[in-house]
């Protein structure tokens, strides 16, 4: 590995941020989930279970995660048990999942050479060119018990949920996948292994991850000493390579929770007085990967070592240390250590020290709650996929979060409590910082007839239920959110946050009621025999009872308890009906998508993505599609109710999307056609009061745009009057803002676009020329040669054919009035256009040539031809032409320099253009720094843009919530040109363009990506502008004089085509 220079480790203490991280992760695992071909995905993700059983659980998660487009389609997604449900240790699991994986691909995978043994080479040359995503998901949970039923790596976590309310609740496990999907790429066209632990969100950006070839690493970060003395911690090697945030360097040692002796003994101590922690993130990339699927591929015998000798081997001892030389005598004296360092002690391990990564460990319960409370409130969802009671007839706290649940009349919640996948009655008082997951409490009708009280749960409690194999009831179980189950009798154990000595006296309780005295272990909360299995309302009760809430009088309490069957913690956790589980959660998630989805459409205007809650509530399968079809049954009524207020284009969508949930999808296809005639139609509707009406309708178009006739009446004077007029417009480049100025977002939505006007090579590219003629008819001209006279004016009606090269100026005739007001009589007009800029350009080429030719006409015949009257007629123009598109291409070539345009719906449209007084310094420090560069990827917008607009129809929150964005962005833009802060405008450029990919991922493609790329170290920002897909890129440098250097560069290299225009703000 070339050594660059030698550091100390002086770094920034600031942690990442973690909102930012998260989001930017998101995009990435979305982008590369929709166009993994573009965004390399994982070939494998494999998680490791402790039984079968667990096994079959996180099975059914990983389905729902490709389900739920977390997880690609053409990912290979396996769960690996433990042998026999013995414990091996998380090394020997590491190779046991491997082998799985294997195994998976020799089932599925044909060899050409017939080889069918595990320990072929081809099988191991098949394993080193996969990419794999190992998580360690195995184990118990002692110290978070709740989560134990559903796998720690699969506890909610709803960071970012309000970017989609209509989703499924984040979990811990998609966060982690969002992290390590910007690993990917970190290993190129290498193969390799990147594993995680379940119960760690590691937050930095790991789109950054630097792996050496052919090596492992370990991803370290500093931290304190006194975290480092309960932690692993890296010695890592003085010689290093030194990045911005990042340090790699050798690992020269390991530590398992070294006193401040042993670090200073083993020069383990940083410069700044910290040390690097062990995050349990370990790579393997190339040879070293091959090694170790090799070793894998021919470790059962090592593992039947391991399980007849009921030994353990751990990846962060034993594994790791293998690759590690100063370890390798001590491992030699642990279980399988020869072998491992025969096998793998030739490949070297490096550290990869991220200073910015945010550590969030989720190894407890209170620790879970801290990272709710604790978090940006921005950042994490308090209310999700939810049925809560008015404020007037229950108590909930507004930082409590409720997630995926239903909360009836009379229930109180207390402070930063998380309430999940719950169903809980009236007359249940859950205090503060208490956990309730999986609970269902049915309504009490025998025994409650008033508002008393029917159950509490005391502060800083945890409340779950558990389906038992080969029984119908479901234990309740609970305890004391700071309990470790794993503290004896002797040591400071406790139950509900009282030490057992006070439990037992206080309720009667005896040790041998509790504990077997036969049994050889010690006595401590896993395994104390606590929880009875009885009715519903009798394990309540007795609960209240066993948390000390009882108040003494009722005696009953305890032979009840005593005469029961009763479970430990260790028997709930072997004994856990993992099916049933899984069908009443999927069965309880429909339900509550099934009561989101009906009161959106009886009492709401259709807000909510019905689309996506029907995924949900197809779970129910046939119960499912009765409820779906249920739904489309009232959509006439609907429609006719909010005919006034309720867009027709998402009324007609929220049909075409029932009926394909209900398979009916022919009849969908035939109403698809009604979604975009009421787009064109709103559209039109938009530019003033009544000149929309009948629009596209052909058999009234002679009279459509009577009422537009943009100030003009009659018809031309019959003498002839010779007219031309010409004229000729910039192109427009985007920063940011765009597809808040498309119909029908801008029709319901404000919108705000920053663009600047440029000329090309000197001169304006587009431009029209209008001229009267002394005979009928139009006479069509264009720069690509083609002619067209049109002697029957009234013959033009829309629908057009998208192959007709002069659509756009038939359409220019409808939306000016010039037909339709019979304004030519004997006199005729001659029509010539151009556009001197590549097809697909993306610099709103069709759409300025559009407002050159409406203005043009206009001029003539004495219109309104004001920019923002031209801007709104091209508009309806483009519905026309059947392209659409919004108004800031328009705007970005009528309007000349660098202005920043809002939009806010009505009738008409209203749009206000706030021109930037751009200094001197400003536009030369533009034109410095930012490179037009032509591509040579030709792309059309409306293939783009249909997409777009479709999920927008459909009310696509991540959709809604990334337009919002760019429109933040526009008006931050804004403010940083104001401030002359280019750099800023940069990071801007690259947020949007991070965004228009979170619309639609084939707005880039791989000439684009490696164009970036290679750009990358040169510029502070960079997009395709307009809808993207090609076409024009804006580079903007990081100075001067990386501009030229990256243009010069580009230049001489053969792989790009790509041309840079020369441009001034116009």
């Amino acid at each position: 590995m070339e050594q660059k220079r030698e550091s100390k480790f002086s770094r920034t203490k600031r942690k990442a941020d973690l909102t930012t991280i998260l989001r930017k992760s998101w995009y990435h695992l979305r982008l590369s989930v929709r166009h993994p071909t573009r965004v390399p995905t994982w070939d494998a993700i494999v998680l490791t279970a402790a039984s079968p059983e667990q096994a079959q659980l996180y099975d059914w998660q990983l389905k729902r995660a490709k389900r739920m487009g977390r997880i690609a389609s053409s990912t290979v997604t396996l769960a690996v048990p433990d042998p026999h449900g013995q414990r091996i240790g998380s090394g020997a699991a590491t190779l046991n999942a491997i082998l799985a994986l294997a195994q998976h691909y020799e089932k599925v995978a044909p060899f050409q050479n017939g080889a069918s043994g595990i320990n072929g080479n081809d099988v191991v040359s098949l394993m080193g060119n996969k990419h794999l995503l190992l998580l360690h998901a195995g184990g118990d949970s002692k110290r978070v018990p709740w989560a134990n039923p559903m796998g720690k790596v699969f506890l909610p976590l709803p960071y970012l949920a309000a970017d989609d309310p209509d989703g499924p609740v984040p979990l811990l496990f998609d966060h982690i996948l969002a992290i390590a999907s910007c690993a990917r790429q970190a290993f190129k066209n290498e193969g390799g292994l990147f594993t995680m632990t379940g119960d760690v969100l590691p937050c930095f950006d790991a789109s950054t991850l630097i792996l050496p070839q052919d090596a492992s690493s370990i991803i370290t970060v500093p931290i304190t000493l006194d975290i480092a003395a309960n932690h692993g911690v890296i010695v890592a090697s003085k010689t290093e390579i030194v990045g911005e945030s990042y340090t790699v360097s050798l690992v020269d040692n390991l530590l398992q929770k070294p006193s401040v002796e042993e670090l200073v003994k083993n020069q383990a101590i940083l410069d700044d007085g910290r040390a690097l922690l062990d995050t349990g993130i370990i790579a393997v990339r190339g040879n070293a990967w091959v090694e170790l699927a090799r070793l894998a591929c021919s470790c059962q015998p090592l593992i039947s070592e391991l399980l007849n000798s009921k030994k353990e081997m751990s990846l962060y001892e034993d594994l790791v240390a293998a690759w590690v030389p100063a370890k390798h005598d001590w491992l030699r004296q642990r279980p399988l250590g020869e072998a491992l360092v025969s096998k793998l002690g030739k490949q070297k391990m490096f550290s990869y020290c991220a200073y910015d990564l945010l550590f969030l460990h989720f190894g407890t319960s209170s620790e879970v709650l801290d990272h709710l409370s604790a978090a940006d409130s921005a950042l994490v969802g308090r209310r999700h996929l939810c049925s809560i009671p008015a404020t007037t007839v229950s108590d909930i706290a507004a930082s409590a979060v409720v997630l995926s649940s239903k909360i009836q009349d009379g229930v109180s919640i207390g402070e930063d409590s998380l309430i999940y996948d719950s169903n809980i009655s009236g007359g249940i008082q859950i205090g503060s910082q208490s956990i309730v997951v999986g609970i269902n409490i049915p309504e009490d009708s025998n025994r409650m007839t008033d508002n008393s009280v029917k159950f509490m749960l005391p502060d800083r409690h945890c409340l779950w239920e558990v389906p038992l194999v080969g029984r119908t009831e479901r234990v309740i179980v609970f305890c004391g959110i700071h309990d470790n189950p794993k503290n004896s009798l002797a040591k400071d154990g406790t139950f509900c946050g009282k030490p057992w000595e006070k439990v037992m006296h206080d309720l009667g309780i005896q040790e041998n009621d509790l504990w077997s005295s036969t049994a050889n272990q010690e006595k401590c909360l896993w395994n104390a025999k606590l929880f009875p299995i009885l009715s519903y309302f009798e394990m309540l009760s007795l609960g209240m009872w066993l948390m000390g809430l009882s108040d003494g009088k009722n005696q009953d309490f305890l032979p009840l308890w005593r005469d029961s069957q009763r479970v430990s913690l260790e028997e709930l956790h072997r004994s856990i009906d993992f099916s049933k589980m899984c069908i009443g959660s999927s069965n309880h998630q429909a339900e509550l998508a099934a009561g989101i989805a009906k009161a959106c459409i009886n009492y709401g205007m259709l807000g909510r993505n019905l689309s996506q809650l029907c995924e949900e509530i197809l779970q129910k399968e046939i119960s499912g599609v009765k409820t779906c079809k249920d739904f489309l049954a009232l959509c006439p009524s609907l429609i006719q109710q909010n005919s006034k207020i309720l867009p027709k284009s998402r009324a007609y969508q929220v049909q075409v999307d029932l009926l394909r949930v209900c398979g009916e999808e022919t009849k969908a296809s035939e109403l698809e056609h009604k979604v975009w005639a009421a787009v064109a139609d709103e559209t039109a509707s938009a530019v003033r009061y009544g000149f929309g009406e009948h629009l596209l309708d052909s058999s009234v178009g002679k009279s459509a745009l009577a009422c537009g006739n943009n100030n003009h009446e009659g018809s031309m004077d019959l003498s002839f009057c010779p007219r031309m007029v010409k004229v000729e417009l910039p192109v427009r480049v985007d920063f940011v803002g765009g597809w808040s100025d498309t119909p029908p977002w801008s029709l319901e939505r404000a919108g705000c676009v920053l663009n600047m006007a440029v000329s090309l090579g000197g001169s304006l590219p587009i431009g029209t020329i209008v001229e009267t003629t002394n005979s009928s008819g139009v006479f069509i001209t264009d720069d690509s040669g083609y002619e067209l006279h049109i002697e029957d004016l009234n013959s033009i009606t829309p629908p057009f054919d998208g192959n007709d090269p002069f659509r756009l100026v038939k359409s220019a005739l409808l939306v000016t009035g010039i037909i339709h007001n019979n304004i030519l009589v004997s006199n005729g007009l001659r029509i010539r256009t151009w556009a001197n800029v590549p097809r697909g350009s993306g610099l709103g080429t069709s759409s300025i040539l559009a407002a050159a030719v409406v203005k043009g006409i206009l001029q003539i015949i004495d219109g309104d031809d004001s920019n923002e009257n031209v801007a709104r007629l091209v508009l309806v123009l483009e519905q026309l032409m059947g392209t659409g598109g919004g108004w800031q291409d328009q705007i970005g070539g009528l309007y000349p320099g660098i202005k920043f345009t809002a939009s806010y719906p009505g009738i008409p449209l209203r749009l206000q253009v706030f021109p930037l007084k751009a200094s001197p310094q400003l536009i030369s420090e533009l034109e410095q720094r930012l490179l037009v560069v032509f591509t040579g990827q030709v792309r059309l917008a409306h293939q783009v843009l249909e997409k777009v607009v479709l999920r927008y129809l459909r009310r696509d929150n991540l959709l809604v919530s990334s337009i919002k964005r760019l429109t933040e962005l526009a008006k931050i833009g804004r403010e940083a040109l104001m401030n002359f802060d280019v750099d800023k405008l940069g990071e801007i450029m690259l947020e949007a363009w991070r965004l228009h990919q979170e619309l639609d991922p084939y707005c880039s493609n791989e000439y684009v990506d490696k164009l970036f790329a290679f750009a990358d170290p040169y510029c502070s920002g960079y997009k395709l502008v307009g809808a993207g897909g090609g076409g024009f890129a804006l580079l903007l440098a990081k100075d001067g004089t990386c501009a030229k250097e990256l243009r010069n560069k580009l230049e001489e290299n053969p792989d790009f085509d790509s041309v840079i225009y020369n441009w001034s703000v116009y």
